[in-house]
């Protein structure tokens, strides 16, 4: 059992896991950045909301393959102990490594890097357009994903917003 996080109002706050169902529907979603290809693939609780990623890449950068494993899985349980979307995609769109390039996804023609593809394209298909201008990714009907120019503390400031509701313990 899990030991209550004390929260800034003074409640008591436990942490659940909430599992996905033995079978479950899913969305498998084919990209490229540069010369990269790769899948992910979300699984989907009954409400249509991810609960689990998987990310599978090409074998030119299969060297990374345990550690993009090991970064999906760590998103996968942060959604389910209730990490909103909203929050990872904040904290992970334009995060900048190779590979970085051009897509052949009309709505995200550059990604800085496999992470900031994934969650652009994340962003794109489980939040509403409000929750997507909140995190600065704005698009217009038919147009690609804009985003200003960013700020990296306006990234600290917004995840500082989400964490100050917990308090660390002793």
């Amino acid at each position: 059992m899990s030991s209550p996080i004390i929260t800034s109002t003074g409640d008591a706050f436990v942490p659940r896991r909430r599992r996905l169902p033995d079978e479950r529907k899913a969305v498998t979603h084919k990209f490229q950045i540069g010369l990269c290809e790769g899948y992910i693939t979300v699984g989907l609780y009954e409400d249509g909301q991810p609960g689990e990623i998987f990310i599978t890449l090409s074998k030119d950068v299969a060297q990374n393959a345990g550690l993009v494993d090991s970064f999906a899985t760590a998103i996968s349980l942060g959604l389910q102990y209730g990490v909103p979307l909203k929050v990872l995609v904040n904290k992970f769109v334009h995060a900048r490594y190779e590979p970085s390039g051009p897509t052949q996804n009309p709505n995200i023609p550059h990604a800085k890097s496999v992470v900031d593809y994934i969650f652009r394209w994340l962003a794109l298909k489980f939040l509403t357009p409000e929750e997507r201008q909140s995190v600065g990714l704005y698009q217009e009907p038919g147009q690609p994903v804009q985003t200003p120019s960013f700020n990296a503390m306006q990234g600290i400031v917004n995840n500082q917003s989400f964490l100050s509701r917990i308090e660390p313990q002793g």
